[in-house]
């Protein structure tokens, strides 16, 4: 019996995900600008033999950074090391981690901007010069030991680019904003899922769940892997338009991919701000809601689809989101 039959169910999605994530250049669907500036300085890095620069990528969650970074440690030949911000509390982790690295490797940095600011201090020179100064001690028998690091580039993946510092910011060599997906890109998405996993899908099906995918390939395979299971318990295993649709509805994803906490999100907004303007602490005690969880995994969507919109004096419900939800909307945003 193969061993996946024993892990838990989160732990067979991590490790299905893990086996969708491109290999290869090739295989890295969309961001064509981006890949295209990435292999250049990594090109240029190998003619010149070094390590390439300091990366920093952004964009909402589930947009490929992670997989970007991969792709960086095996066009360089190299190993990568995936951590995040919050996970390094001391410069002693600090340590621990860019220590144990071998030249030319990648750290891959998530949610940097989550990195404590006293870290801060200790990586700038360990970016610009791989040095890494601690402070051993403490008052008059302080002292300070220089630790030099093997070169390597630094990878920071962050959703709140607004969050980092400007010192940080302008250490790495290059910044790239990852952009929501084309909606033909997340249906190849699918399509190379689909085959990775030995799924049997309609054409039009692909359209369906690329549709409901909020344009993010994470989400387009998480949402193929759910009408993979009612294809299976209902269809012998065929995806067709209609398993597609009736997974998608008894998953609660609508037409539009708006899911149950994006409605909330929208009713909240509607129907006890009358539509806005309303700031965000507000909204998020109105919603019972995480203000953070509202700014990653709401909002962006909904400005996507221009559901939301930002003013000066806070966020305001469009009339395609009273369109949406079908509820009456006039000039003054007010419900009627």
């Amino acid at each position: 019996m193969s061993s996946i039959l024993h892990k838990t169910p989160d732990a067979q999605d991590q490790i299905l995900d893990s086996s969708l994530r491109p290999k290869n250049w090739a295989d890295y669907v969309g961001q064509e600008k981006i890949k295209e500036n990435i292999q250049i300085i990594l090109m240029a890095a190998k003619k010149r033999g070094q390590s390439p620069d300091h990366l920093l990528l952004y964009g909402n969650s589930g947009l490929g950074k992670t997989t970007l970074a991969q792709l960086v440690a095996l066009e360089m030949g190299k190993k990568i090391r995936i951590t995040s911000g919050p996970a390094i509390e001391r410069a002693g982790d600090l340590a621990a981690i860019l220590t144990n690295l071998q030249e030319g490797d990648v750290l891959f940095l998530d949610e940097i901007h989550r990195m404590h600011k006293t870290i801060e201090e200790y990586i700038y020179p360990a970016m610009e010069d791989y040095k890494l100064n601690l402070i051993l001690g403490k008052g008059p028998m302080a002292r300070t030991m220089e630790l030099h690091l093997p070169r390597f580039t630094l990878i920071g993946a962050t959703t709140r680019p607004g969050l980092l510092s400007t010192p940080l910011r302008n250490r790495f060599g290059g910044t790239f904003q990852l952009n929501f997906y084309k909606p033909e890109d997340i249906e190849k998405i699918i399509e190379r899922s689909a085959r990775l996993l030995g799924i049997s899908i309609h054409p039009d099906a692909v359209q369906i769940i690329a549709k409901r995918s909020r344009f993010t390939p994470r989400v387009a395979n998480r949402l193929l892997k759910r009408v993979r299971d009612f294809a299976q318990v209902k269809n012998q295993g065929v995806v067709t338009k209609e398993i597609a649709k009736l997974a998608l509805e008894s998953l609660e994803v609508d037409h539009q991919g708006l899911e149950p906490g994006d409605i909330k999100i929208l009713l909240a907004l509607i129907e006890k701000f009358d539509g806005g303007p309303v700031g965000l602490q507000s909204l998020a005690a109105a919603a019972l809601e995480e203000e953070d969880t509202i700014l990653d995994m709401y909002e962006p969507y909904l400005m996507q689809l221009g559901f939301l919109e930002r003013t000066p004096k806070g966020r305001v419900a469009s009339k395609l989101a009273y369109e949406h939800l079908g509820l009456k909307y006039n000039k003054t945003n007010n419900l009627i």
